[in-house]
């Protein structure tokens, strides 16, 4: 078991963010980035060609997305295509992401996603009665991985109350240079902004606060392979493009308290029933 000291968790509540370098091995760091590589060489990309974007408008009718809750999707970085519809580098350097429910489908992410480490950790946070909502895994490809808007979580994943952690492991270095996450610190005390909803004309923002996010407030957050970054719901966060030659790969969880409401306006929605740490 895992558990943060009470200095640890005062921090997380003050800053929004929390880093705990040297949380998963290098090994399971290592098993999981195999496995994506395996997923993704099986995976025909015949089947379908789904830009992820990180402008959101350009998702909105993608039913591809909109429809992956509850499996497990592959999706491309937007300057992985030439013009003429084919791909500029090979399958395996054209990715994004794969989501968003290996942790439920996949049996090496199931059991990354509840290693005992995570339970301790999500009962020193006050969640120990939580369900793992999403998963994530991100490879920002070097050369072309896409830049990541600043955004709150709570904004595509709301509760009601709003509380919401993300885990974001850590699978290579993360740097300035190859796009790692920024944050602004104590951001979370700003309220929510927006939220992406569900409407019977598709998806669309509800604002709140129209004001841009003070982004010269901006904190790198540069971690090593093995590091764990929690991540509270109304954070203000972002990554900017990776141009360098190296790629940096990623993992990530979103934990919610099994009594929080989740409206069903929200853009992802499960047949599958949400499961725990066990």
């Amino acid at each position: 078991m895992y558990s943060l000291s009470n200095r640890d968790v005062e921090q997380y509540h003050e800053t929004g963010f929390l880093v705990l370098e040297g949380f998963a091995d290098e090994s399971a760091c290592d098993e999981l980035r195999a496995r994506a590589e395996q997923l993704v060489h099986e995976f025909d990309p015949r089947e379908v060609v789904s830009i992820f974007s990180t402008l959101e408008q350009s998702r909105l009718a993608d039913d591809y997305f909109l429809t992956s809750g509850d499996k497990i999707r592959f999706f491309f970085e937007e300057n992985a295509f030439n013009d003429d519809g084919t791909l500029k580098y090979e399958k395996e350097k054209s990715i994004n992401k794969i989501g968003h429910a290996l942790h439920d489908l996949d049996p090496v992410f199931d059991r990354f996603s509840r290693d005992p480490k995570v339970k301790g950790l999500a009962t020193a946070l006050g969640f120990e009665d939580s369900l793992l909502l999403q998963s994530m895994y991100i490879f920002k490809q070097p050369n072309i991985g896409g830049e990541v808007t600043c955004h709150q979580d709570s904004t595509f994943l709301y509760t009601e109350p709003i509380d919401i952690v993300g885990l974001w492991f850590a699978l290579e270095d993360a740097t300035i240079k190859n796009g790692c996450l920024w944050a602004i610190p104590c951001g979370h005390r700003r309220g929510l902004k927006s939220r992406w909803v569900r409407t019977p004309e598709g998806m669309k923002f509800e604002t709140f606060n129209a004001e841009p996010w003070p982004e010269n407030e901006l904190v790198p957050l540069e971690v090593t392979k093995g590091s764990l970054i929690l991540l509270h719901g109304l954070l203000p966060h972002r990554s900017f493009e990776n141009r360098s030659s190296r790629s940096r790969h990623a993992y990530t969880l979103h934990l919610i308290k099994a009594d929080a409401k989740y409206p069903s306006d929200n853009w992802l929605q499960r047949s599958l029933p949400l499961r725990g740490l066990e």
